[in-house]
């Protein structure tokens, strides 16, 4: 399999999840959404029927599927897909966009198994729920998804960090925690330049390098992070 048809085999899946969250998509939409052409997207919606796809055609509206079509069979209640819903607008005050995107993405996933009942409440809910910190939508951030899987996978990271006083140094951490706080995402690391546990805002974190091989991993919890150095 050639890169062209890993890339059309990934936006083939992604247009299915599309049309399990959404009730009706057009083609200029899905066009828009995934940078090709409104022919393109003919030949994927066509392709996804001749795989067996049950795909309507609302003539001059768009696409929309069969009601009672959903993959992989995994049922949520009423209450479970609000509490999800409720979640996802929490997340949308987040400051950092990689957290944001990938929780939104997930989120998506889990729509297009709802019944199309069920999936109307969740949108609808979603639209009538706000929360009032974070108005502007402020994004200052985007290294969260990099930086979990470096933490989970024990790799070093190379930043180039700006400090309170506009210092700016490169350094090379060992990630340990996130944090987050009313008003950005701190990250607790090991620093190799000064040979301790450092708080970092991710929002001045210039740029970031995950770097080859691994540390080894801090053994104690969180909570005992803080009961020794807070």
């Amino acid at each position: 399999m050639n890169d062209n048809d890993t890339k059309r085999l990934s936006r083939l899946v992604a247009i299915l999840t599309q049309l399990q969250t959404k009730r009706l998509l057009t083609a200029p939409g899905l066009a828009d959404k995934f940078g090709v052409s409104v022919r393109t997207i003919y030949r994927d919606i066509r392709a996804l029927e001749q795989a067996g796809v049950p795909i309507l055609t609302e003539e001059g509206r768009g696409y929309t599927l069969m009601d009672g079509y959903r993959i992989p069979p995994v049922m949520f209640s009423e209450s479970q897909a609000n509490a999800l819903i409720l979640a996802e607008q929490l997340v949308l005050k987040n400051k950092d966009t990689s957290f944001i995107r990938d929780y939104t993405e997930a989120v998506d996933k889990i729509k297009a198994v709802l019944r199309q009942s069920e999936k109307d409440k969740a949108n609808l809910l979603a639209d009538r729920t706000r929360f009032e910190q974070n108005l502007n939508r402020e994004r200052n951030s985007n290294n969260i998804s990099q930086l979990q899987n470096a933490l989970t996978n024990f790799r070093p990271v190379k930043i180039e960090y700006t400090n309170e006083q506009h210092k700016t140094s490169v350094r090379i951490i060992e990630p340990f925690a996130l944090v987050s706080t009313t008003e950005n995402w701190l990250l607790i690391a090991w620093c190799r330049l000064r040979m301790e546990f450092r708080f970092f805002r991710l929002d001045r974190i210039r740029q970031m390098e995950i770097l080859t091989g691994k540390f080894e991993p801090h053994t104690m919890t969180l909570q005992e992070y803080f009961d020794k150095y807070h």
